[in-house]
């Protein structure tokens, strides 16, 4: 081999490694950049998530506070002034009430909304969720509450109590720290059994609430109660 094909056979060699090497890079590269992407995408949906578990907190901090209000109302029913002051003390509390379970809807939308329901509004199709149904429950209770008879006011407040402290464990659930990574999978298989013991948990409280106030009508075949309809 003379040296003028030495210096070629080199240098068609070299060539081949640079352009082999390139495309390792760039390979190498666009590998990179695609890691890079996925956890930028994931840091954005996770800093979203947070925001939305924020407001979620917030809208749940009011809600726990307007059932202890509530609560406490129960119990101080018969040392109101008079029958006036219970009742504008009353609507208000209903108003309070009222507003947190609308406004809880952003958060925690029906569940199954294609299963029931197809001729109302969207966000009023399906069942409710557990948090919501807690909050129901006590805006029944409290519309029925008067300032003398009936239930003593100790009594609806423990009831009006335990919807609260299913208020509580829902919300606890819905922002469990331990599965803020969990971004995907967040409804995965724990979520549901979860969600179907909260279920469960608020079906036995809405048969207490039917035991404790039978002349309320609050369901139907298909489970349109008065709230939600003229909340409609």
């Amino acid at each position: 081999m003379d040296s003028n094909s030495f210096l070629d056979t080199t240098s068609t060699n070299w060539t081949l490694i640079v352009t082999v090497a390139s495309a390792v890079f760039a390979l190498i590269g666009a590998i990179a950049s695609h890691l890079e992407t996925r956890r930028q995408e994931k840091i954005r949906v996770e800093t979203l998530r947070m925001h939305v578990d924020g407001a979620s907190l917030d809208w749940g901090s009011q809600a726990i506070d307007t059932l202890g209000r509530v609560a406490m109302f129960a119990r101080t029913r018969r040392s109101q002034a008079n029958d006036q002051a219970f009742n504008n003390n009353k609507v208000n509390l209903m108003m309070q009430l009222s507003s947190v379970i609308e406004r809880g809807r952003m958060y925690f939308p029906n569940i199954d909304p294609s299963g029931k329901g197809a001729e109302k509004d969207g966000a009023y199709r399906g069942s409710r969720p557990p948090i919501l149904d807690a909050l129901v429950f006590s805006y029944y209770e409290l519309e029925a509450l008067t300032r003398e008879g009936g239930p003593t006011g100790d009594n609806s407040a423990v009831f009006i109590d335990e919807c609260r402290r299913l208020v509580v464990s829902e919300l606890q659930a819905h922002t469990d720290p331990r599965r803020r990574d969990m971004i995907v999978g967040r409804y995965d298989k724990q979520r549901r059994v979860h969600r179907d013991e909260a279920r469960s948990r608020a079906q036995s409280i809405r048969n207490r609430l039917k035991a404790r106030r039978p002349q309320l009508e609050f369901e139907t075949g298909d489970e349109t109660d008065e709230y939600e309809r003229a909340a409609e």
